[in-house]
């Protein structure tokens, strides 16, 4: 029975309702049914003939829809992989699914498509639980931000015929390459080919090489914005894409110039003509002052529902980074008029550059709050200084309330999953963001990964593969940049700002309006700069964790962290029950 809970349908399955319910609207409408329960004949008049019943003709049948036969999960095995994805998220309201929201997620793309190629079988097909199969995931990005190495596991078909199912340890059975329908690829051979193969002593059954290819059957039913790369067939004991992952690598992208400068010539003083320029060296030294353990509460936002009290996160690396060869030149950004002196002569702008950072877990928005800081710096707003200021909770233990950089340059670029041995483990016991425990900087992920391509190369290159998919999506974007770039470059160049055409008056005074880039298309007026230190401070995490556990009836944060299964209790008292709930004390918090 389909859930009637329409909070937890996603967008387009209400959609489909609408129009399932219009439809049925316009029937009913078209051929009216009355019901009588012993229709009579009409009373006769005297004299009269009686009515002879008239014969409407043949009706035709409506054709009942054929409901799609269910999945029979005792006919197949299941094993549990791991995905590698990739994705661009600007189209989408972040990777984690939402119940009610308008905008769709990764999480609601990859539900359709798992259940739509019978990978998964929910009872509730229209509902969006990754409960029961065993999910997990690497990181949570946030609503624009993509990811070209997010990390998914989950418990999916498998190929291995059923006889020889032993949790996930290779079988015997047919394969599918990912070629046939999508709905229930590889469920045709399921049962074949038990015992050895022709060659002595080799398995008639591979469980890579017969299994369904994961990555190809996803791929023809995902959004071409959304990509799987890998799979993982053999996993580690007790693996989590969250609690396995022991460093994650971000990228934030920006241009040198951030935004369009202003050229020198509209402000004598030449006070402004370095405006939209970054000093990248700055920026590097500030950006090295991220790296080991801190304290990152200045450096993210706080939600009093996850009730977290450890800021201390550790940073492997951080850098800013040149791209080579990316984007197209503007040629008026060499003009002298435009071009700081201090640049290298002969060097075409824009540049490409982004912000790399490594580390073991990050907090809520806290590379955004990083990267904000550090284009303050790359403007000459402020010294490489106030990441050390920011860092030091002790001197400042308040927030001051700065903005955060835009989402969409943001990248979630790989996730490391390092081979764990008893030492790692007695470190991972502590505390890995302690900073008495040592910090392996140079991790390597140690999950066989098996890329789309491995298999067969045409699955990667030719008429079908993956690459020529992005090649037409990167493309389709390149024209528009490309025309932009021309537009914008012979806009610029069009005007001869020596000419003064309108009546001469007094000279225009340059705007005391400060322009800020923030990360995004452009830079924001902001009237007169407030130094970081001198803005308005925000409330400390203990106060926001209190007066979140105050609206939920705890007398305190801490009262709150001592009762049992807190979340729990809330729910109870929500629903008007109470709570029996017995365990551990509080519960784990998503980062």
């Amino acid at each position: 029975m389909a859930d009637s809970n329409y909070q937890n349908w996603s967008k387009d399955r209400l959609v489909e309702r609408v129009k399932e319910l219009e439809e049925e609207l316009k029937r009913q409408e078209q051929n009216p049914v009355v019901k009588q329960k012993h229709p009579q004949p009409p009373a006769s008049t005297s004299g009269s003939a009686p009515a002879t019943p008239v014969n409407p003709g043949p009706q035709k049948k409506e054709k009942k829809k054929k409901k799609p036969s269910k999945l029979d999960p005792s006919k197949y095995s299941t094993r549990l992989v791991a995905l590698k994805l990739a994705y661009l998220g600007k189209r989408y309201g972040g990777f984690e699914y939402q119940a009610g929201v308008t905008v769709p997620t990764i999480e609601e793309e990859l539900w359709k498509a798992l259940v739509k190629s019978c990978l998964i079988w929910p009872e509730q097909p229209d509902k969006v639980d990754f409960g029961p199969w065993e999910y997990s995931k690497c990181g949570r990005t946030d609503r624009g931000v993509s990811a070209f190495g997010q990390v998914i596991g989950i418990r999916v078909r498998s190929n291995r015929p059923v006889v020889a199912a032993v949790d996930d340890e290779p079988g015997k059975g047919g394969g599918d390459d990912g070629d046939g329908d999508a709905e229930m690829v590889g469920a045709e051979n399921q049962g074949e080919g038990e015992g050895v193969g022709p060659d002595e002593g080799k398995p008639a059954w591979d469980p890579i090489a017969d299994e369904i290819n994961y990555p190809r059957v996803l791929n023809r039913l995902l959004p071409p914005d959304i990509r799987v790369l890998a799979w993982a067939p053999t996993l580690p004991a007790d693996f989590s894409a969250r609690f396995s992952c022991w460093e994650r690598q971000y990228r934030y992208f920006f241009t040198q110039p951030a935004f369009s400068p202003l050229p020198a010539s509209l402000d004598p003083s030449g006070a402004r003509g370095k405006e939209g320029w970054l000093d990248i060296d700055a920026m590097r030294k500030a950006a090295k002052l991220f790296e080991g353990v801190h304290d990152f509460r200045n450096f993210c936002k706080v939600d009093g529902a996850k009730q977290i009290t450890n800021f201390k996160r550790r940073v492997f690396e951080a850098d800013i980074v040149e791209v080579e060869d990316m984007g197209s030149a503007l040629p008026y950004l060499e003009q002298q008029d435009y071009k700081p002196a201090s640049l290298e002569e002969g060097k075409p702008y824009p540049k490409v550059y982004y912000f790399h950072v490594r580390g073991s877990a990050f907090l809520w928005h806290q590379i955004r709050h990083m990267v904000a800081v550090l284009f303050l710096i790359g403007q000459g707003l402020e010294k490489p200084s106030l990441v050390t200021d920011l860092l030091d909770v002790d001197k400042h233990p308040r927030k001051p309330n700065y903005a955060m950089a835009d989402e969409v340059p943001l990248v979630l670029w790989d996730c490391i999953f390092p081979k764990v041995d008893e030492t790692m483990s007695k470190k991972a016991a502590q505390d890995v963001h302690d900073p008495d425990v040592e910090g392996d900087p140079n991790l390597q992920d140690a999950i066989d990964w098996v890329w789309l391509g491995e298999d067969k190369p045409a699955h990667l290159h030719g008429a079908s593969g993956m690459v020529d998919q992005l090649w037409e999506y990167w493309r389709e974007r390149k024209m528009d940049e490309l025309l932009a770039n021309r537009l914008l470059d012979s806009v610029a160049r069009k005007a001869d700002l020596s000419r003064r055409l309108a009546e001469p008056g007094p000279p225009e005074k340059p705007s005391s309006s400060q322009r800020v880039y923030e990360g995004g298309n452009t830079a924001k007026a902001s009237g007169t700069y407030v130094p970081v230190l001198k803005k308005q401070l925000q409330a400390t995490p203990e106060e926001i964790n209190d007066k979140w556990a105050q609206s939920k009836g705890f007398a305190s944060a801490e009262e709150l962290a001592r009762t049992k299964n807190w979340r729990s209790v809330i729910k109870a008292n929500k629903n008007g029950g109470s709570s029996n709930a017995a365990g551990d004390t509080g519960s784990s918090i998503d980062e």
